[in-house]
């Protein structure tokens, strides 16, 4: 991709929710009404850029035609546009596949994304943030894909789909990252965040590249 393509990347505009990253209305500040209605465990979201346009045929192509290349410059526009959730974070920590679907792909694109967020490079405030990559979660039920389902099936979809491994013990009491492609009721999240919380995490936050809009931008 040209330099010009990825400039045409816009994020999302702010003012944004403090817990999901959507977009406010007007000059609101704090939450949206739904994290307002029911938040949900991850405390701090935040994405490249709405999912659509360039964003998404830049995610359709690492994840469906194995570009994996372009999983580094994904990472560092989430470096920079999402320094705010990286700051004071002790580890990144990646949203695992079945392991049925990543033979099926051959590789899990989260993880590439994360993985390029842990070696580091300048932010959008100048600091260089380097990071551990902890695999601290896996899936354990294999779920159907998570695309045009409603809000209410996506959250049951993932229930109980996700454990933590052994490598979550060096998560116990820090303040951690999630990573994934694309969040669109943040309900993968939130399974994630309560399954890393009950197993002693302190803090979880997320980064993904995209994110559906449910408010105006």
């Amino acid at each position: 991709m040209c330099g010009a393509c990825w400039q045409s990347i816009l994020p999302l505009t702010p003012p944004l929710c403090d817990l999901c990253g959507d977009p406010l209305p007007g000059m609101a500040l704090g939450r949206c009404p739904r994290c307002r209605r029911s938040p949900q465990a991850v405390d701090r979201a935040r994405a490249i850029g709405p999912y659509e346009g360039t964003l998404r045929d830049v995610i359709h192509a690492l994840k469906y035609d194995a570009r994996r290349s372009l999983a580094r410059p994904l990472a560092r526009l989430l470096r920079e546009r999402g320094a705010d959730v990286l700051a004071g974070a002790d580890a990144v920590i990646p949203v695992p596949l079945h392991s049925s679907r990543r033979r099926e792909r051959g590789f899990n694109q989260a993880a590439d994304i994360a993985r390029h967020i842990a070696a580091g490079g300048a932010t959008s405030d100048l600091t260089d943030y380097r990071l551990p990559i902890v695999h601290a979660l896996r899936r354990v039920r294999a779920t159907a894909p998570q695309a045009g389902l409603s809000a209410g099936r996506r959250h049951s979809n993932v229930r109980d789909a996700f454990a933590v491994t052994a490598a979550c013990q060096g998560a116990r009491g820090r303040i951690v990252v999630l990573v994934d492609d694309v969040s669109t009721t943040g309900a993968t999240l939130d399974v994630c965040a309560r399954t890393l919380k009950a197993a002693g995490v302190a803090e979880v936050r997320a980064l993904t590249a995209a994110r559906v809009v449910t408010s105006p931008r």
